[in-house]
């Protein structure tokens, strides 16, 4: 519990610190530009194969790390190249890594919080004593200092994506004469990865119903409404894996939501049982799935279609018992309209509150259980 209380705390504090700097605003306007001067697609459309498991996981679990925003810049990528090019035109970079209309525009980040003091002005400290007279000069110094803390992510996603694995990786680097990477014509592969050939799998836009719709698709709002900037990245794989099983099997979905077993998920998508469960309550408190009734007497793989692999997913044999009654869930894309940043911040207050009060009841109730715990005097 304690965990989860210093946890939510400081994913609030962060959250709270992208507010105060307009970062995740900034950030959605700039993926708004994008979007408005070029195709405005409603949908960006994803192939399956980045969630596929191969072995243990699959390329989007690899991406579930605690630090960084791999993930999330392989999602942007995609969001932009679908907003510039048409189905099937392959993709190559215009944008650069920093500066107006940059990569480094598109991401939000909170900044570089320093602990022993508790708060993020230490880059003031650094400041010259000449610009310290002017607020104004202030804030041009920290935006600058912001500026180069986002380029640092970018280039680390770039390192984690291209460091995948060598058929796995999900962008390719070039060499300079000296070995160092050229992060400015980075290429973007295919979200099943480079593959094994000398020619790498480069990205092209998918079809949205091609390739007997092995695809998914990932509202607008995703990506403007800020949901891509504060979600983190189990509960950005955790919402993917979902959408996945939505749209392959849709009937049952809408009629009584889908659910996933932990032999299934981790043998086809590799999302192990921590990051499933906390990010489908973090979901739920965000107001992006909902529990759904489960079915009565329907067959659980009805609306399943001929996929073996779906078949396998919401077979129940009526002869084998369940160790657990899993949770029945339908998508909402309807709460993806709201701001996501606001929305966050409004439930992660609200678990902090629960969080902190059951600690304080806790640390009430000790004494009297120790107290309790000792032997009576004879």
């Amino acid at each position: 519990m304690a965990d989860a209380q210093e946890t939510n705390e400081r994913r609030l504090r962060r959250l709270r610190q992208m507010r105060k700097t307009g970062s995740v605003v900034n950030a959605s306007e700039a993926l708004g530009g994008i979007w408005k001067a070029g195709k405005k697609p409603d949908f960006i459309v994803l192939r399956r194969t980045l969630l596929r498991a191969d072995g243990e996981r699959s390329r989007l679990t690899k991406l579930v790390l605690p630090r960084g925003i791999a993930l999330r810049f392989y999602l942007l990528a995609a969001f932009e190249a679908q907003c510039r090019l048409g189905t099937g035109d392959s993709w190559q970079n215009v944008l650069p890594l920093k500066g107006p209309g940059s990569w480094s525009n598109l991401v939000a980040i909170d900044g570089a919080y320093d602990t022993a003091s508790g708060t993020y002005d230490t880059a003031l400290k650094n400041m010259p004593a000449e610009l310290r007279s002017s607020a104004r000069a202030e804030e041009r110094w920290l935006n600058r200092k912001l500026e180069a803390l986002r380029l640092q992510q970018v280039k680390g996603a770039l390192r984690t994506l291209e460091e995948l694995h060598q058929e796995d990786a999900l962008v390719t680097m070039p060499r300079g004469a000296r070995g160092q990477r050229l992060y400015e014509r980075f290429s973007l592969m295919e979200e099943s990865g480079r593959g094994d050939k000398q020619t790498p799998d480069f990205y092209t836009v998918p079809a949205l119903h091609g390739e007997a719709a092995n695809t998914i698709t990932l509202p607008k709002d995703f990506f403007l409404k800020g949901w891509i900037q504060v979600l983190n990245p189990s509960e950005v794989a955790t919402w993917l894996i979902l959408r996945t099983m939505s749209q392959w099997a849709s009937k049952k979905h809408h009629t009584s939501g889908v659910f996933l077993t932990t032999r299934p998920r981790m043998q086809w998508f590799g999302l192990r049982d921590d990051a499933w469960e906390d990010g489908c309550q973090r979901l739920l408190e965000f107001g992006l799935i909902r529990h759904a009734e489960p079915p009565e007497s329907k067959n659980a793989a009805e609306g399943a279609g001929t996929d073996p692999l779906m078949k396998m997913l919401f077979s129940q044999p009526t002869h084998v018992r369940q160790p657990y009654e899993p949770h029945f869930w339908q998508i909402t894309d309807e709460g993806l309209a709201k701001d996501a940043a606001q929305k966050l911040d409004q439930e992660l207050t609200l678990r902090q509150q629960a969080l902190d009060s059951a600690a304080t009841k806790r640390a009430q109730q000790e004494p009297r259980r120790l107290a309790g715990s000792r032997p009576a005097d004879e």
